[in-house]
C-alpha cells in the first residue's frame, strides 16, 4: 500500500519536488499505462490542495478519449484545439487558466470548476495526451504549478510504456 502524503514544504517548487518524489516511488517498477495512470491521477487529487478533478485523457483517433481520473465523471471526448484541453493538445504547451469563463470556448464538464491547468503528454516528441487539473478556485493554478506538474509528467513518461 502506498500512503499519499500532501506536501510539507513551505514554497510550490519545494512541495512539488516531494510530489514528484512521490510520483516516482509510486511508478517504481510499474510500466502499464493504466495502472501509472490512475495511481499519478489519484496522487495529484490528494496531494494537491483545491483540486476538483485530477486526470487524463489519451488521444485516441485524432480527438482526446477520458482517460484515468479523480472527482465527478467527466467529458468523454474531446475535439483538439476545443476547450483548454484539446488547446494544450493542439498546441503541446501547457496552458493555464486562472478563469474558465473567461477561456473562449471552455468545455464545463463540471460547473463547480473555475480554474484549470492542462499540460500536454509528449513522448518522443508524440503526443500521447494530456494531463488535466481543475479547481472550484478562482486562479488556485500559476506558472510554478505549471512547471511542477512539467517534471511530474515527464516523470511518468519516463516510467511508463506508452506505445
Amino acid at each position: 500500500m502506498f500512503a499519499v502524503a500532501a506536501p510539507t514544504a513551505a514554497t510550490k517548487p519545494e512541495a512539488y519536488a516531494e510530489l514528484l518524489a512521490q510520483a516516482r516511488a509510486l511508478l517504481a517498477g510499474e510500466r502499464d499505462f493504466t495502472a501509472n495512470g490512475a495511481n499519478l491521477a489519484a496522487l495529484l487529487f490528494h496531494g494537491l490542495d483545491g483540486l476538483n478533478w485530477a486526470g487524463f485523457y489519451w488521444l485516441k483517433g485524432g480527438e482526446l478519449v477520458l482517460g484515468p481520473f479523480q472527482g465527478k465523471p467527466a467529458c468523454v471526448r474531446i475535439g483538439l484545439g476545443k476547450g483548454v484541453c484539446g488547446t494544450a493538445a493542439a498546441s503541446r504547451r501547457t496552458v493555464v487558466v486562472p478563469d474558465v469563463h473567461a477561456f473562449p470556448g471552455h468545455i464545463a464538464c463540471d460547473s463547480a470548476s473555475r480554474s484549470e491547468v492542462v499540460v500536454p503528454v509528449l513522448a518522443a516528441g508524440r503526443l500521447v495526451g494530456v494531463l488535466d487539473l481543475d479547481s472550484p478556485l478562482p486562479a488556485r493554478f500559476d506558472e510554478e504549478d505549471a512547471r511542477g506538474l512539467e517534471a511530474i509528467v515527464a516523470a511518468f513518461v519516463e516510467c511508463t510504456d506508452l506505445s
